[in-house]
């Protein structure tokens, strides 16, 4: 039993010793560009805009900004009513360019539901 208790603690341990030095989220521009300056609809001018943008969103799940507010300010900002391509856009700047604000973005967009059309 007490080999049993010592192996089950060296385990604890590693397990604990790996999660700790496993490397945080980081950031992947060249996915976000894939999956937005090259898919239609959003028309950024270049690279650079496109991750600017993307920026801006990260800045803005930062501050708090609600999910519904964010959502309206793309769609705004692309002169679209296109629920889904405001959503896409803020998913894939929040999952490329700030992965450490997906918890936030989560907590923003719980509870949402689409407004009537």
């Amino acid at each position: 039993m007490k080999l049993a208790i010592t192996a089950m603690a060296a385990a604890l341990a590693t397990a604990a010793t790996a999660i700790s030095l496993s490397s945080p989220a980081t950031a992947d521009t060249v996915a976000y560009l894939v999956n937005v300056h090259v898919r239609p609809g959003y028309n950024f001018p270049n690279a650079e805009a496109a991750i600017g943008y993307g920026n801006t969103i990260c800045d803005r799940v930062a501050a708090k900004m609600s999910y519904s507010q964010l959502v309206d300010q793309v769609k705004a900002d692309f002169r679209t009513t296109d629920y889904y391509q405001g959503a896409y856009l803020i998913n894939q700047a929040v999952n490329e360019l700030c992965p450490a604000q997906i918890w936030q973005l989560r907590q923003s967009a719980g509870g949402y539901t689409l407004p009537p059309v």
